[in-house]
């Protein structure tokens, strides 16, 4: 049985949307839960995600399903070693990632935020997700724990960076422009 570890909701600040979603320590590693629904120039989106985490807290697979812009979305993501595939078609292009970064929820930077060291830097690449689509790139990011719970985020291909508020379980509190947690 899942033992949940935190839940976090958030409000977006760039759309309408909110997201909420849960971290559980499962067999062999951890799971984030959740559920996005926002607005975008799309129209609506009402998204699940199931992310599976190793021990390592690097990402093993991803299910996302719901409805973006009024077509289905049914996709599974799976990384073995360093190679993904996407509903069980080979992704070259997202050989080595460690991570998936869903685009549309502030939920998967916990990934990277649970291995950030207490002083330092962690350069990482994820397997940026993007709507419509898929979208699917390298995300080369970075994270710097500048102190305690504030970290400055960087990412290479999109020339983004910022400062986040995390909390004491990876979660961010404050994705300035982007994103609010609502539950604290």
């Amino acid at each position: 049985m899942p033992e949940t570890i935190a839940t976090a909701r958030w409000r977006a600040l760039d759309r309408e949307g909110e997201d909420k979603c849960r971290l559980a320590r499962v067999e062999n590693g951890f799971m984030l839960v959740g559920h996005a629904r926002f607005r975008d120039g799309a129209g609506w989106a009402a998204l699940d995600y199931v992310v599976r985490l190793g021990e390592d807290w690097r990402t093993l697979s991803a299910d996302i399903t719901g409805e973006c812009a009024g077509e289905p979305v049914a996709w599974q993501f799976t990384r073995t070693g360093g190679d993904w595939t996407f509903n069980d078609a080979p992704v070259p292009d997202l050989q080595d990632a460690d991570d998936i970064d869903l685009a549309f929820t502030p939920a998967t930077n916990l990934m990277p935020l649970r291995r950030l060291p207490q002083v330092g830097r962690l350069d990482t690449t994820s397997a940026w997700v993007r709507l419509p689509g898929p979208t699917m790139s390298v995300l080369s990011q970075s994270y710097t724990r500048e102190r305690g719970n504030y970290v400055h985020y960087a990412a290479a291909e999109s020339d983004f960076e910022t400062h986040l508020s995390v909390d004491e379980h990876g979660f961010v509190r404050d994705y300035p422009g982007l994103w609010e947690r609502l539950d604290e």
